[in-house]
């Protein structure tokens, strides 16, 4: 019967493509000439596990290009000497790819004891600054009232500088804000039109699939996850998983599967496409499976490495008995999946003592809307280029009002880039590319500039690629969006 199921799967890093870009080489800063010009290049670059077939690669600009002017990260490769002769091993400054451990506050509620060793645990695991600890005295139970929760925000808000710019929130309970989960009403302010009951489509947030590194700075709100769990040593286990998940470059498998449960079904079409999207040399080996006609399983089982496992079932069978890759998203599209630790259907919390890191649900009835559940073409794409688990959630849900993110927020398995050199050659091995913009690695002779453009290009899609460049004389290079 497996053999009737319609499987479609991706191809994932293993496999081998090899690209050459040309290039012209600038001066001063300047624009490179175009491709073919007396004055260019050839740089070599490669998707993972590079092989002798040659193809090119786009130069076309995208006026939306993913900017930002926060700080950018840096690399260098190891120690260098400067009386032997040999090559100086430069230094690499990357564009920023994430928010960071110091802009995210931490939600603690002092009434709560689980809530208290929560934080203090994952405060110390993250190293966050001791002043992103926001204090608060929340009533018991799963939902709190408008007037406790105005309280609360009203102290948040007047805590927080405005160089925060998300949330952890380190209790359980409670998780609803009448018909708005916790983490969006700390998130976007309690507004009823963020709820939509029954069966009407809620308020979007123009933070979705957005190329802000700054939700706050550029889109006035602060994403909020929960490190949600029954008790204290699941929550422990799920912050060591998140910490465990960084800049890992993890070759586990997704799969995104259509089951017979058509009304739960309904982000089939998106399931598709992610699939589509990384289905190249250098993407992400991602399956979809179409048991719409039951012929198969509605679940996978004693599967391992699974990063990314999207699915539409009340319950989902035997989650516990396969292995997540450290970083690992899981999600099930159903009514109730919100309700925390446990619901009448099955509640996320089972995906993360499952061994996932990150996951979502509803907390209350939302009818089958894909747009109050996160599209996964968002998701992987925003982790995938070096994102945070809650950046790429919460930019995955076009109407979060009633939804509940869960997980470790900074779990962040693909960090941006990797730099290696020998021989000469620097070589730039990154996911951070955004499909359709265009990139330069220029050279400077300090980490100030001024800058000399040796090549520019971008890729048509998500891809984990390497860039060499030879002759890496100067002592500072950086990859920046043109």
């Amino acid at each position: 019967m497996q053999s009737s199921i319609e499987r479609r799967r991706g191809r994932g890093p293993q496999a081998c493509l090899a690209a050459l870009i040309s290039v012209a080489c600038g001066g001063d800063g300047e624009s490179p000439a175009q491709t073919g010009s007396e004055s260019s290049t050839t740089v070599a670059v490669s998707t993972e596990g590079t092989s002798s077939t040659a193809t090119t690669v786009t130069t076309a600009v995208d006026e939306s290009s993913e900017t930002t002017e926060t700080p950018a990260e840096s690399s260098t490769t190891g120690e260098t000497s400067g009386t032997t002769g040999e090559p100086i091993e430069p230094e690499v400054i990357f564009p920023r790819t994430s928010i960071v451990a110091s802009e995210l506050a931490v939600l603690v509620n002092d009434a709560d004891p689980q809530s208290v060793a929560v934080a203090d645990y994952y405060v110390n695991a993250r190293q966050i600054p001791a002043a992103n600890l926001v204090h608060l005295n929340l009533p018991a139970g799963a939902v709190l009232s408008q007037a406790d929760f105005a309280a609360a925000k009203s102290t948040v808000d007047a805590a927080l500088g405005d160089e925060i710019q998300a949330l952890a929130i380190t209790w359980t309970q409670p998780y609803r804000v009448e018909c708005m989960s916790v983490t969006s009403a700390f998130a976007l302010g309690f507004d009823p039109q963020y709820c939509a009951t029954p069966c009407n489509p809620s308020a979007p947030v123009d933070y979705y699939d957005s190329p802000s590194f700054a939700p706050w700075t550029d889109h006035g709100l602060r994403p909020a996850m929960m490190l949600a769990g029954s008790e204290i040593a699941p929550i422990q286990a799920l912050v060591d998983r998140g910490v465990a998940a960084d800049a890992t470059w993890p070759v586990g498998d997704g799969y995104l599967i259509r089951t017979t449960d058509a009304d739960r079904s309904t982000r089939s079409p998106s399931f598709i496409d992610t699939v589509a999207l990384f289905d190249h040399e250098g993407g992400l080996p991602l399956e979809y499976i179409d048991n719409s006609d039951g012929s198969g399983l509605d679940y996978i089982e004693n599967t391992q490495d699974v990063m990314f496992y999207f699915t539409g079932l009340m319950n989902v069978p035997q989650i516990a008995t396969n292995g997540y890759s450290p970083g690992a998203m899981a999600d099930h599209l159903t009514s109730y999946g919100g309700e925390v630790p446990t619901s009448s259907q099955m509640s996320v919390v089972a995906w993360l003592e499952a061994g996932a890191t990150g996951s979502y649900g509803t907390v209350v009835e939302p009818c089958n809307f894909p747009a109050k559940f996160p599209n996964p073409v968002i998701a992987t794409a925003h982790y995938f280029r070096g994102q945070t688990l809650i950046e790429s959630y919460w930019k995955s849900v076009a109407q979060p009002g009633e939804g509940l993110f869960v997980g470790e927020p900074l779990a962040r398995p693909w960090d941006g880039a990797q730099v290696s050199f020998a021989d000469g050659t620097l070589t730039i091995r990154t996911t951070l590319l955004a499909p359709g913009v265009d990139y330069e690695v220029q050279a400077g002779a300090t980490a100030d500039g001024p800058w000399e453009t040796v090549f520019t290009g971008s890729v048509p899609y998500p891809v984990s690629i390497a860039i060499d460049v030879p002759d890496a004389d100067a002592p500072y290079y950086r990859l920046v969006p043109s």
